[in-house]
């Protein structure tokens, strides 16, 4: 090997660079750790067991990971890469970004309090209601049985071993003539029939979707007669929340629901931060709780809420999660790929494409999910990148799959996804709203919990806000539905114009120009739970509207694909837990949804859940949603330049064109609306 004189110097100096090691004490809990020079604050951070909060991923984007560095005399011990979101005086005080900033000596960081991730308050104790159209018979529907049998012991003349006499007990008394057990079952099968005195309930998967005429699976064989419950499990794995339906397979209904935000919030709020996230150190070729891979770090944080859902679910039936034997799962394609630990990078790379749209079934004890460890775990279909399995249930469970009328299905979330269609017909889209309406992006957004301003009236005379706080208690951010109902109230008052821009003449108080521009105080620093000013910028109001922009052009571009006006579309479903607190009236207003009459728009609620749900229950439901996916034909918008010019033209209030806004053009001229649309005195 030959090196020039200035190669094997710089040789050198990188050698000693990486030999470095630097000790870093965190504060405050006192925790010190050493690391080689060169590594990024969040990795000693890591390192030390201790948790920043990274909603952009990693990329600098958020300015949510700031941490503040304590000088070392002329050391000061870290160097920032970038600085974007922190201000002049933040890096004075010696903050940086702990995601963009590499050690560089000892020295010691203050780590500030991390943002509580919280539930909303509406209680996850309700068990949801899931409606069949017919009447359930778990005997015909539910590949998933528990079967009784009474074997006859073995004697002297009846040499019959464990395994072969269950599956002649099974053939004679159930009629099943093909049966498998996989090795854990049969370790415990000996000592199970023998502790029963060979009275047992077997429970048994009789078809999986993918190979209806295979062989019966045993999973596991209970002592005595346990036919009387049958749990299975129905997740829908959101970018934001995660949803577990327990289900009573033999009665056919949800007992137990549990809701809690998914734990990968903390490395980034939306799809594209996470794969990001994922691809750091390589694909992550290690167990799912190797955390020194990001694919690894994000399976396991998924795998923690899901599997403290399900004890939580479990124990509020008297159950351990053990118990439940089978799982169905919905969720979008890159959550589809972290949970079951697949590399997502090519989702996010032309042409963007998925690893896998319809995963086959994987048993519970291969991803470390907390469930008997041979249930099955099914993955419901995909259709493509952006739009993955949950709206393939959604299609099926808000009965768009099965009308023939020409509707709109519109799940409003960081993804934005779109089908317009019918039961003949079905036309998909995705376009990235990014989390802006999830409380992202927005300096005083926050999620849907105690303490968010949830819906907001400004008096059009005095320009004075009033609100309403989930809790009913002191405001501390505004959440999605506030957001709208706040951007709606400013447009339709006249505090902003069309543009998004703040009329500066009205001589409001409420009007200023702070650290990040022109805004608008919603609250006062007294009326705060913080002691802060809560306001909307126009930096706000910009992301605002090119997530509502890039919804609207995802369905405009599909009715023109197929040559339909929006004021053709008979109904407009609403999936995603967002869309039960959606108010129409402010969402047209903004141009987010079409100008249609009141009674077209229907909130279903979590509408990917209750898809999971029916296919967990029913053979016929996984196959239909299996054949929804395959109807719905994906256009790529990315690929479509007419998507571009309807986004542009949705960047205003409501449009630029007006006239595609009757109700609100009649609000602006001092009229207000019926449900139906018609004018009437204001």
């Amino acid at each position: 090997l030959c090196v020039s004189a200035g190669d094997f110097l710089w040789l050198c100096h990188l050698m000693q660079y990486a030999m470095t090691i630097c000790i870093v004490r965190f504060q405050p809990k006192d925790v010190t750790v050493a690391v080689p020079a060169g590594a990024l604050v969040t990795e000693a951070i890591h390192q030390a067991g201790l948790h920043v909060n990274m909603p952009c991923g990693g990329q600098g984007r958020c300015g949510r990971c700031a941490v503040l560095v304590e000088q070392n005399g002329a050391n000061p011990g870290v160097r920032r890469r970038s600085s974007l979101r922190l201000s002049a005086a933040d890096v004075a005080q010696g903050y940086a970004l702990a995601c963009q900033s590499v050690i560089e000596g000892d020295g010691s960081i203050v780590i500030p309090p991390q943002e509580k991730i919280e539930r909303r308050l509406t209680s996850d104790r309700t068990a949801a209601a899931i409606s069949l159209p017919y009447t359930y018979d778990p005997g015909q529907d539910q590949p998933l049985r528990a079967f009784f049998v009474a074997l006859s012991p073995p004697t002297m003349d009846d040499q019959t071993d464990d395994w072969a006499r269950l599956q002649r007990a099974l053939r004679q008394e159930h009629g099943l003539e093909r049966v498998t057990i996989g090795l854990d079952g049969l370790r415990k099968l000996g000592r199970t029939l023998r502790a029963a005195e060979w009275q047992v309930t077997a429970i048994v998967e009789t078809d999986t979707w993918d190979d209806p005429d295979g062989a019966a699976r045993v999973v596991d064989v209970l002592a005595g007669d346990r036919t009387e419950r049958l749990l299975g499990a129905a997740i829908d794995i959101g970018t934001t929340s995660n949803v577990v339906y327990l289900v009573d397979l033999i009665r056919g209904e949800v007992v137990a629901e549990a809701v809690d935000y998914n734990g990968q919030i903390v490395r980034g709020e939306d799809v594209i931060s996470r794969i990001i996230y994922a691809s750091k150190n390589g694909n992550g070729a290690g167990p799912p709780d190797d955390q020194r891979n990001g694919l690894g770090e994000l399976q396991a944080l998924v795998l923690e809420t899901l599997n403290r859902l399900l004890l939580r679910a479990a124990r509020r039936v008297k159950a351990e999660p053990e118990e439940i034997y089978r799982v169905t799962a919905a969720a979008n394609s890159t959550m589809t790929h972290l949970f079951l630990g697949l590399p997502p990078e090519s989702i996010r790379l032309a042409p963007f494409i998925t690893a896998v749209n319809q995963p086959p079934p994987v048993q519970a004890g291969e991803l470390g999910l907390s469930v008997h460890p041979q249930a099955s775990v099914d993955c419901l279909p995909g259709v493509a990148s952006y739009v993955g399995a949950d709206i393939s249930a959604g299609v099926f469970s808000s009965g768009l799959a099965d009308t023939d009328k020409l509707t709109l299905f519109l799940d409003v979330g960081t993804n934005g996804e779109t089908v317009l269609g019918n039961q003949e017909w079905m036309l998909a889209c995705a376009c990235s709203a990014g989390p802006a309406f999830e409380g992202a992006g927005v300096g005083h957004g926050m999620r849907a919990s105690a303490g968010a301003i949830e819906e907001v009236w400004i008096n059009s005379a005095t320009r004075e806000p009033t609100w309403r706080v989930i809790g009913d208690q002191p405001p501390q951010g505004i959440c999605g539905s506030g957001l709208i109902s706040l951007l709606a109230e400013l447009f339709i008052t006249g505090v902003l114009d069309r543009s998004g821009n703040f009329n500066r003449q009205l001589g409001t108080p409420r009007l200023r120009v702070g650290s990040h521009g022109p805004e608008y105080v919603v609250a006062w620093a007294a009326e705060s739970a913080h002691g802060q000013d809560i306001v909307l910028t126009e930096v706000d109001i910009d992301n605002l509207l090119r997530a509502k922009a890039a919804i609207y052009a995802g369905y405009t571009v599909l009715c023109q694909r197929v040559g339909v006006d929006p004021a053709e579309v008979e109904q407009v479903l609403i999936g995603g837990a967002f869309g039960q607190y959606l108010n129409v009236e402010k969402a047209v207003q903004i141009g987010l949804l079409p100008d249609l009459p009141w009674e077209r728009f229907r909130f279903l609620g979590n509408t990917s859940a209750r898809g999971a749900a029916l296919a967990l229950l029913s053979r016929e439901a996984r196959q239909r949603i299996a054949a929804a996916a395959q109807q719905m034909t994906y256009l790529e918008l990315s690929a479509d330049n007419s998507f571009y010019e309807n986004f542009i033209s949705a960047l205003f209030l409501p449009h630029t064109a007006m006239e595609r806004f009757p109700s609100v053009a009649a609000v602006m001229n001092g009229q207000t609306t019926t449900p139906q649309g018609e004018g009437v005195a204001g």
